[in-house]
């Protein structure tokens, strides 16, 4: 698998990974594609954050988000945020999601960061085995607060 940064053509196969997941925070509709184009566009464009995709025989067939967040803490140092991790349904088990991870692992000490984090839904119990075996602790309790209702 080659992981690399996503580019704006590859919106379409990023939502169909992200259509794939099993628990659904938010109703996602993709009558129009505008907004997520541009959400993609600006996250490409940051300096702070990334898509990055995992291409298989020029498919695209894993994905996650990444963000550099700078902190007051680790004496003004950068934590990894890393959200969205997919890897395409018919693909899992084939340690393509280790292999994209210990990629954005590698690249958060690259960056010279403090840490990753990320948070998983508390009924993902397979993902929360996998991202223990990967060296991540379940060290705080994560909470959310939706500020829109979906649609």
């Amino acid at each position: 698998m080659i992981v690399r940064h996503a580019r704006p053509a590859d919106l379409k196969a990023l939502l169909a990974l992200l259509d794939e997941d099993s628990i659904r925070e938010v109703a996602e509709h993709y009558s129009d594609l505008s907004p997520y184009a541009a959400a993609l566009e600006e996250i490409l464009a940051s300096d702070h954050a990334t898509v990055l995709v995992g291409e298989l025989e020029g498919e695209l067939i894993a994905t996650a988000q990444v963000t550099w967040l700078r902190r007051l803490m680790y004496g003004g140092g950068l934590v990894c945020q890393i959200e969205s991790v997919r890897v395409s349904s018919r693909l899992r088990d084939q340690g393509l999601g280790r292999q994209l991870m210990e990629w954005v692992i590698a690249d958060a000490r690259s960056r010279g960061c403090a840490r990753a984090e990320l948070t998983s839904n508390a009924a993902r119990v397979n993902a929360k085995r996998f991202y223990e075996r990967l060296g991540f602790i379940s060290s705080h309790v994560g909470m959310k607060l939706y500020l829109q209702e979906s649609a």
